[in-house]
């Protein structure tokens, strides 16, 4: 089981900096592909075996203005889906107006809330300031600093304290799939289709289905969970909470699944958000399958395939590896080609490749074009072998990890690819120095 923990406080207390470090990496990522620049607003983390979805919001600020206005509800909305919250404060200042409206907001949850007081870095400044937190009436106070990266543990551990490890939850064997996308793509209707009944309330309003949503069926003998995703709006379009809502349901949704359905709708084309929705996907390591639906409603259908697949090919560069399927859920033509790539997709992220066929192809790979030199320094591997599924891991020993350069690591995984059928899934790579182990 995973959990929700979202950080709240009014702007400027450091919550970004505590995002960061809490997840280990920067909140703005980029990547050398297109479309996938972005700010991320939730994090994954693991902490004593225990999982995390950390959500951020924005500062919370008393000024009367609709962009203030909308922060509060999305920050309201993360309060409403967070198991735990950590309420962020200025350890350094003084309480203001600020603070206290998020003390009232969180009052009338029966949420466990633990303030963390950053920016207190010494024993000195936290025995000064420490006890005046206490006034805003909630028992877990914790001084911490983000920056110095202290008192980390013990907020972790104020959070976790009545979360149960992660194997103690019940594993499903089923194989499970979601679809996601943006509002009004036909998510519902390819549900419906797929299990040949009305099971999910099908409208042609924009954000119908507010929660995620399981159902179970047989396919092939083959026992599968299917789960239909609110629509996820872009983040400067959502203006009714319940969709800010819907969007952590919906990351929550991906992090279940082993695969993910981007659902695009071939009436509008492909826009900006859908990539990032892949993303997200992405992120979580998911095996991927793209989806163009409302397919009866393109004339010459034969010919839009092939110009499709050179739109897709364009705007998914960062995941080639997607498998595409044409299909309307109205009149269900060409469905049929959905359940085989779901399989395929799963089958792929699960595989499990033996360690001397692997070690040949790379060998081969490395006869055929060698690391480039740096320094008069080469990068030798010495032998790699699959580490882990869902996705694909592999781990290179090597003696110098310090001199992978990115072309050749993705010269590796092209390689990797060609060799073995990887089709739907990404993979990780990793490299590990010899004389570490």
């Amino acid at each position: 089981m995973k959990y929700c923990v979202c950080l709240i406080g009014r702007p400027n207390v450091g919550k970004s900096t505590l995002f960061n470090l809490l997840i280990k990496e920067k909140k703005s990522i980029i990547l050398d592909t297109p479309g996938i620049t972005r700010d991320r607003i939730y994090g994954n983390l693991t902490y004593n075996n225990k999982n995390i979805l950390l959500i951020d919001t924005g500062g919370i600020d008393l000024e009367d203005s609709d962009f203030n206005k909308d922060i509060k509800a999305q920050g309201e909305i993360a309060i409403e889906e967070a198991n735990v919250i950590i309420f962020v404060v200025d350890g350094k200042e003084e309480l203001n107006p600020n603070d206290y409206l998020i003390r009232d907001m969180l009052r009338k949850t029966n949420k466990k809330v633990i303030i963390a007081a950053n920016k207190l870095d010494n024993k000195k400044l936290i025995e000064e300031n420490i006890y005046k937190f206490y006034e805003l009436g909630f028992e877990n106070v914790v001084a911490i600093s983000a920056i110095q990266n202290s008192g980390i543990n013990e907020l972790l551990d104020l959070v976790t304290s009545d979360f149960k490890a992660s194997e103690d939850t019940i594993e499903d064997d089923s194989i499970k799939f979601s679809l996601i996308g943006r509002p009004n793509v036909g998510k519902s209707s390819l549900i419906n289709a797929l299990l040949n009944k009305e099971r999910s309330i099908v409208s042609d309003v924009a954000g119908t289905t507010r929660d995620s949503i399981d159902t179970k069926f047989k396919y092939n003998n083959q026992e599968f969970t299917v789960i239909d995703t609110a629509g996820m709006r872009k983040k400067g379009k959502i203006f009714e909470s319940v969709e800010k809502y819907s969007l952590i349901r919906s990351l929550k949704a991906i992090d279940r699944s082993d695969v993910c359905c981007l659902v695009i709708n071939a009436e509008e084309g492909i826009i900006e958000h859908d990539k990032h929705i892949m993303s997200y996907a992405i992120d979580a390591g998911k095996a991927v399958v793209i989806i163009v639906n409302k397919w009866d409603k393109i004339d010459n259908p034969n010919q839009a395939i092939k110009e499709w697949k050179e739109k897709i090919k364009y705007n998914f560069q960062f995941c080639p590896y997607a498998k595409v399927v044409f299909t309307s859920a109205k009149t269900k033509k060409r469905l049929t080609t959905l359940m085989p790539e779901i399989i395929a997709a799963y089958e792929n992220t699960t595989k499990e490749i033996k360690t001397n066929l692997l070690n040949d192809v790379i060998r081969e790979a490395n006869m055929l074009h060698q690391a480039p030199s740096y320094k008069g320094k080469r990068l030798k591997i010495y032998f790699v072998s699959q580490t882990s599924i869902k996705p694909p891991e592999f781990t290179f020993n090597v003696n110098n990890k310090g001199l992978v350069h990115f072309s050749y690591e993705r010269y590796l995984e092209n390689k990797i690819r060609e060799a073995f059928d990887l089709e739907g899934t990404p993979i990780i790579i990793k490299f590990k120095n010899k004389k570490d182990e």
